[in-house]
């Protein structure tokens, strides 16, 4: 079990901020950084910006762009926080004092949160990310998003589930290649597609089907198949290739003992391995929606 402990730096008077601070975590080889700033994180435009690697911090920060994007008068901030990055700190976030209960205690979180490396890598469930990922689970079933599971229906998806990890710790959405109800027919379901609020839009959801459809390739399986409630979440299997199916043209075993009610309001959805996502997608999807509005909810199951 992780013990995570918090500690609170007050910057003395005359220090510089957010060097001195910085400083500090990376002498004290400190993992994360909450950095709180009046005017939170950045802000593109109208939209605050939830994440930036170090790649593209490194973009901001090239002659001209910081101030190009109005932020120039962060450059020094940034500047910080970069060093930080390169000597050791996993992750900093710049958030407002009032958003520091959700950057710390809640899944939807505040700021910007700075990391090394491409923020996000999606691998197989470890068992020490079991709980957070059966936590995900419920907080979709109680959003009416996923649906109720049986403690035999849980276990299978954490085995045979792939997770999406932020800075390397923090599990910020999962899905599961569920095979053995489908065994003879060598055919998966993407099943309990979920990203946490903070993590919506950022193409998360994206990089776990992805993973799945490896996996299903590497299985040898025909195709693999998923239902959605949600309309953002049938655009997304749109968006990845999938065509939509009617209930009956995926296996009868999807269906045994389930709700008539709920089967009733799923769509269906489709896709052969090995086919390309533009050739897969029969049927015209939306136009994809702006980065502002998060399109990847849950798979609905």
């Amino acid at each position: 079990m992780h013990v995570w402990r918090v500690s609170v730096l007050a910057v003395p008077p005359g220090a510089a901020f957010p060097a001195f601070p910085l400083a500090v975590a990376t002498a004290l080889r400190i993992p994360k950084v909450v950095l709180l700033d009046p005017f939170g994180g950045l802000a593109l435009g109208k939209q605050t910006l939830s994440f930036a690697d170090e790649n593209a911090l490194e973009t901001l920060l090239q002659e001209g762009e910081a101030e190009w994007a109005g932020l120039g008068d962060r450059r020094e901030a940034l500047t910080a926080v970069r060093a930080a990055l390169q000597q050791g700190v996993e992750s900093v976030n710049v958030c407002t004092p009032g958003g520091i209960a959700r950057e710390l205690f809640t899944y939807e979180g505040s700021g910007t949160l700075f990391t090394q490396g491409d923020y996000c890598r999606v691998e197989p469930l470890g068992i020490d990310a079991f709980g957070q990922a059966e936590r995900l689970l419920a907080q979709g079933r109680r959003e009416g998003a996923l649906k109720p599971r049986s403690a035999t229906e849980v276990a299978a998806v954490l085995a045979s589930g792939f997770g999406a990890l932020v800075s390397g710790r923090h599990l910020a959405g999962i899905a599961a290649l569920l095979t053995q109800p489908y065994a003879s027919e060598h055919v998966g379901e993407v099943a309990g597609l979920y990203t946490i609020t903070r993590f919506k839009g950022e193409g998360l959801g994206a990089r776990l089907v992805d993973r799945v459809l490896a996996e299903a390739a590497a299985g040898g399986l025909d195709y693999v198949f998923a239902c959605a409630l949600e309309r953002r979440a049938r655009r997304f299997f749109q968006q990845m290739g999938f065509t939509r199916v009617r209930a009956d043209e995926v296996p009868a075993a999807k269906w045994f003992g389930y709700d008539k009610r709920r089967q009733a309001r799923l769509a269906c959805f489709k896709r052969r391995i090995g086919e390309p996502a533009s050739a897969a997608a029969t049927e015209p999807a939306p136009a994809p929606a702006p980065v502002s509005v998060p399109f990847v909810y849950s798979a609905g199951e």
